[in-house]
């Protein structure tokens, strides 16, 4: 059903001059604390393998998150760190260059998303709990924020939970709302964005209390939501309607087939969807595996299926474009490890040698 990987092989920096057919690929990375890494790192990843490799780095200060263009012409990503920005880079035959900065209006974010349109840039400030919405110009730079909308309240974490921390910002199907996850106050909240480039709120969704949501992603039929729920140990599946952006919360349930080690605490990181609707993938940091979930009821169900190792603290897991693979950025193994999807039954099978990178924390395959 699944098998779990070893943790050696390449070494970023490296490149096989021997690949076949290859795709670009983007890594964001932690540049802070020992072992960090420098950048992006810009490499490419193997079509009938999914063999990773690396090649060089585009210096940014931690670039936790990535966000492509409507176009692909352009790449965006996060400066995680106090004084928070976004950087924006062209994209040309796989490498990457600098294009422009700007302030993200606040500290440590964590997100980031470009509309339908390409038109703007949002990004979710964690430490501040806030969204803040950026214009690209004309040649894929940043103008200066337009507009900023920042989230209050409080949930019963004590740790986690002493004031807003907003972890995710993403458009629904249609574009029509974008949605903001806040962790710190246990809500989803959904707003549209004017060409002006101005943020109204027009719903917000509660999840329980105390389940610290993380990041959502929608059906591809635009009327069922997946929450990923970093303090709970959980995932929700809502009700959306595209028509009016309200999201309608139902019950938590497990993302573990078994409970982790005595002493660990298992933390939901990321959350995707395949093409097709038909199967849902989330990362579980601290039991170290991808969940993978068989989706039932035209949406409305999740079943899990299955656990398959990862390497250790898997921040993001991310499908290539086609589907056919699956790539988890394991910040604390400083590896990067690809696993064959099974297009019929959802399962992961790893394959290939695990890329070893400096505290990666977001893969972005081409």
């Amino acid at each position: 059903m699944s098998s779990g990987v070893a943790e050696a092989g390449p070494v970023f920096g490296q490149v096989d001059s021997t690949a076949a057919a290859t795709r670009p690929l983007f890594i964001g990375t932690y540049t802070d604390g020992t072992g960090a890494g420098k950048g992006i790192g810009v490499g490419t990843w193997d079509a009938a393998s999914g063999q990773l490799t690396a090649k060089s780095v585009v210096t940014v200060a931690n670039p936790s998150f990535l966000a492509l263009a409507p176009s692909q012409r352009f790449l965006y990503a996060v400066d995680e760190q106090a004084g928070g920005k976004v950087t924006a880079l062209s994209v040309s035959n796989g490498g990457l260059k600098v294009l422009n900065s700007q302030s993200s209006k606040g500290d440590g974010p964590t997100h980031l998303c470009v509309t339908p349109d390409g038109k703007h840039v949002l990004a979710a400030n964690y430490d501040s709990g806030s969204v803040v919405v950026l214009p690209v110009k004309s040649d894929g730079s940043l103008g200066a924020a337009t507009d900023l909308a920042q989230h209050t309240g409080s949930g019963p974490d004590p740790d986690r939970q002493e004031g807003p921390h907003a972890h995710q910002v993403l458009p629904d199907c249609t574009g029509a709302y974008v949605h903001s996850v806040d962790l710190g106050t246990d809500t989803v909240y959904a707003y549209t964005v004017s060409g002006a480039g101005k943020l109204k709120l027009v719903h917000q969704a509660k999840v329980p209390a105390g389940q610290g949501p993380r990041h959502l992603v929608f059906h591809p039929n635009g009327r069922y939501v997946y929450i990923a729920n970093e303090l709970g140990n959980s995932v929700i599946v809502a009700a959306y309607d595209p028509a009016t952006g309200v999201l309608t919360p139902g019950k938590p349930q497990t993302t573990l087939t078994a409970p982790p080690k005595a002493g660990v605490r298992n933390y939901p990181g990321e959350i995707i969807i395949s093409a097709d609707g038909r199967f849902v993938y989330l990362s579980n940091r601290g039991a170290d595996n991808a969940a993978v979930f068989a989706v039932g009821d035209s949406g409305a169900s999740l079943k899990l299926l299955a656990n398959t190792p990862v390497g250790k603290n898997p921040r993001h897991i991310g499908l290539d474009p086609t589907g056919s693979f699956l790539f988890s950025s394991n910040q604390d193994s400083a590896t990067v490890t690809s696993y064959r999807v099974d297009k019929s039954t959802g399962l992961l099978t790893a394959t290939g040698a695990p890329l070893k990178s400096p505290m990666p924390v977001m893969t972005l395959p081409l």
